[in-house]
């Protein structure tokens, strides 16, 4: 498969402050990738060292076969980036906005802009500093789409959104996504918008990428355990068994192994775990039970 973006082994501090050692990772043409991590892992910044906004102590990235720091005019016509939030000259009007990003895009759809805002019922002439937080983030959802790029950037793209208006961008990304060759890199902390979205998921711990895998691999393999011990005995511990704790009396602990073999980790002298109970996990929960609570 086409590699769209090639991340190879990116170090970078601020300060002296560790943020990822050697993280390497690639995205597929046409594949809907989320980025996750807690508050200071680096999402933003991968996201700027991608565009060359930032320099990192070592590594290089790729974006459309390009070096992310000799990135030509044509291809960053390609890319559609939307960076934490909302669109630019919020002093422009709808029409006024539309027209000067036209000009730097050769493959402008006018039409797909007013679509949208036609949905949003403003008119051409309101001006962006007007508008909502949500609508303002409707208009620059709109000039993306109608810069029709091969590759879509959006850095915690629902922030600020009611449920309604993320639902609306949800609904949008996921057609624009159906047509194929598109492929979207995004972040965002509303994780359920995510799991109705994301083909691939990138989990980023402090310092390092913690897991990359299918979506539909970690919802149907990532497991929530709970079960009881008798007071002062404590699990096994062991490498399959992630972030296990004692809450309420009661020990919760995550795993992608089956029921048979956690209950043969916890238990390995064979004394049994009777009240070994397999929970089903949303996106969210598995996310915290690989990265933990705090």
């Amino acid at each position: 498969m086409e590699k769209v973006i090639e991340c190879k082994n990116i170090t970078h501090y601020y300060g002296e402050k560790l943020i990822y050692e050697n993280l390497s990772f690639d995205v597929e043409k046409g594949k809907v990738l989320g980025l996750l991590g807690k508050n200071g892992t680096g999402k933003t910044t991968i996201i700027n060292i991608l565009n060359g906004y930032q320099q990192p102590r070592s590594g290089e990235c790729f974006l459309l076969g390009e070096n992310m720091n000799h990135l030509t005019p044509a291809t960053k016509a390609k890319i559609g980036l939307l960076l934490e939030g909302h669109v630019q000259h919020s002093y422009f009007t709808i029409e006024q906005i539309e027209k000067y990003y036209s000009a730097f895009f050769p493959n402008w759809k006018k039409e797909a802009f007013y679509e949208l805002m036609e949905k949003l019922n403003v008119v051409p002439h309101q001006k962006i500093n007007h508008m909502s937080c949500g609508q303002r983030s409707q208009v620059a959802l709109g000039l993306l789409f109608a810069q029709d790029p091969e590759l879509l950037i959006l850095d915690d793209f629902s922030m600020g959104l009611d449920p309604g208006y993320r639902r609306l961008f949800v609904e949008y990304l996921k057609d624009f996504a159906a047509k194929g060759d598109k492929t979207i890199f995004l972040t965002s902390h509303i994780i359920q918008d995510m799991e109705l979205l994301i083909d691939d998921c990138i989990i980023l711990d402090y310092g390092r990428l913690l897991i990359h895998k299918p979506t539909r691999e970690i919802m149907d393999n990532f497991h929530r355990f709970r079960f009881s011990l008798p007071d002062g005995q404590s699990p096994a511990k062991h490498d399959a068994l992630w972030n296990t704790e004692k809450v309420n009396g009661l020990w919760t602990t995550y795993s992608f192994e089956p029921a048979d073999k956690v209950r043969e980790i916890l238990v390995p002298r064979g004394t049994g775990l009777p009240g070994l109970q397999m929970e089903e996990l949303t996106l969210e929960d598995a996310f915290i039970g690989l990265t933990g609570k705090y």
